[in-house]
């Protein structure tokens, strides 16, 4: 089987073509949410800021939508300023992308219940604020007998009571005969790897709590703390789900494996399926595993009346016992992975296309019958950052960026046609995220293959202000794809 070989699967036919979608985010999920745009026949708006001004997100928004298509901002993260453009642009629907606003319930009510409305192209906002505690999401998933990581179920504000759950913590796992017990300190109100902290010590417990209470505070506005064992040995496992607006007929689009990160808990290569008992033996039976998670997932969705795209997230240790970790109620950056091991009813699937055809109130269509799995994918997230110093960001002057084509890869990049006569400068205000890769194979060895394939091909160059060249994870990402779903 060839991968994207099919006619795209595209319902999309009730979607009312008078809604225009604001796009309030930037680079490479920009791109990807006005090409799905274009697929539903919609149009769009965009936005950037002076930093972005020379973004491939711009240019394509130019070259579909011409100039009315786009507004410079000061700022993303300025939501009065968006939704401005919103009502001067006459848009109807917002698009959040990920990151930003994707997750902020008070901007999703905002966005629904001003005196103009608009649609907000995620979660309803109510379903935002309740699976995004931590701690209300472990509630709701110990009350539907979902498993969690052993520790507090609400925010702790106290330090003696956290202090008391921490101790009790380290003597359960010493009763379990582990050497070095590890507890997590938590942002209750976190996500995506920010504000947690191991303590090997309780003796540090209290200095490393009030470090992660204040943090809390400055990020979150909430000091709330979640107390947990800390699971060590484990992959990270994540299911895709999507349900339309009546939140009724939540399906998967199956699991993924993002085990391989960075030093600061950043994901970096991401496979789907989660796991592959086919040429890799596990010390459990993983089909029943990934059929467990897969379950209590849609249970949850059914349960809080989920209607759009989300991400349940799992931990599974070497013996195979899973712990639900947190709900992202948003699309994520490793959509595309799991949507290139999908079909519904024959055709490929866009998962952005979907969000935004079922956000605007089309019925999904299909049942989880109709989605059928393909062959093995994986995503490399291609980054100008040095691994051997930390994963720190590079900065500086890209001056060529090129690749060869495949019938089994695709490149999603903001980053535009450069030469050494016009290199792209690499904005400091974000992150140096360049491209994402996707690559897909008939089974793990193909897709291995495939993929160090494309990364022995892949030409990235360029220099910093002082000449010296440009540092990227190319290499890390090839030394990691030997590794690939085994423990």
């Amino acid at each position: 089987m060839v991968l994207w070989a099919f006619s795209p699967f595209q319902q999309g036919n009730g979607v009312n073509k008078q809604h225009k979608v604001l796009i309030a985010n930037r680079g490479e999920i920009a791109v990807r949410i006005i090409q799905a745009c274009r697929k539903l026949g919609l149009d769009f708006v965009c936005v950037h800021t002076a930093e972005d001004a020379c973004s491939g997100h711009v240019a394509l928004a130019r070259e579909l939508g011409g100039e009315k298509s786009l507004y410079r901002i000061s700022s993303y993260h300025d939501a009065n300023e968006l939704l401005s453009v919103a009502d001067e642009s006459a848009a109807t629907a917002v698009h959040p992308g990920y990151g930003f606003f994707a997750e902020d319930f008070r901007f999703a009510r905002r966005v629904t219940e001003r005196s103009r409305p608009l649609v907000f192209l995620g979660p309803s906002w109510r379903v935002i604020r309740d699976l995004g505690d931590k701690i209300n999401t472990k509630r709701l998933a110990r009350s539907l007998g979902v498993p969690t990581v052993p520790g507090s179920d609400r925010p702790v504000y106290d330090e003696l009571e956290a202090e008391k759950i921490a101790r009790s913590l380290f003597d359960f796992q010493m009763q379990q005969g582990i050497a070095r017990p590890l507890v997590l300190v938590k942002a209750s109100a976190g996500g995506g790897g920010m504000g947690i902290e191991e303590v090997y010590d309780i003796d540090m417990f209290r200095q490393v709590y009030r470090r992660i209470r204040n943090y809390a505070m400055r990020q979150f506005k909430d000091e709330g703390v979640l107390i947990e064992q800390r699971v060590k040995d484990f992959n990270h496992l994540e299911v895709q789900v999507l349900s339309d607006r009546s939140g009724r007929r939540p399906v998967h689009f199956g699991t993924r494996n993002c085990s391989i990160q960075s030093t600061g808990r950043q994901k970096r290569l991401e496979v789907a399926p989660g796991f592959d008992p086919s040429s890799i033996r596990y010390d459990f039976d993983a089909k029943a595993l990934l059929d467990e998670i897969v379950m209590h997932s849609l249970n949850m969705a059914r349960k809080v009346g989920y209607d759009s795209v989300g991400t349940w997230e799992w931990i599974v240790t070497r013996d195979g016992h899973p712990f639900l970790m947190e709900v992202n109620t948003r699309i994520q950056v490793e959509n595309g992975v799991s949507a290139a091991i999908s079909r519904v009813k024959g055709r490929e699937v866009d998962l952005i296309a979907e969000q935004i055809r079922t956000g605007l109130g089309e019925p999904l269509g299909y049942t989880q019958e109709d989605i059928t799995f393909h062959g093995v994918g994986v995503e490399y997230r291609i980054i100008a950052e040095d691994p051997d110093n930390g994963f720190s960001p590079w900065v500086g002057d890209i001056d060529r960026f090129s690749w060869e084509e495949h019938d089994w890869c695709r490149v999603h990049t903001h980053v535009p046609p450069v030469s050494a006569e016009a290199p792209y400068t690499i904005p400091t205000e974000f992150d140096p995220n360049l491209a994402l890769a996707i690559i897909w194979g008939r089974d793990l060895a193909e897709v291995s293959a495939n993929g160090l394939a494309f990364l022995e091909t892949l030409r990235l160059e360029g220099h910093d202000g002082k000449g010296e060249p440009l540092k990227s994870n190319v290499e890390f990402l090839k030394k990691k794809t030997e590794r690939i779903l085994r423990f």
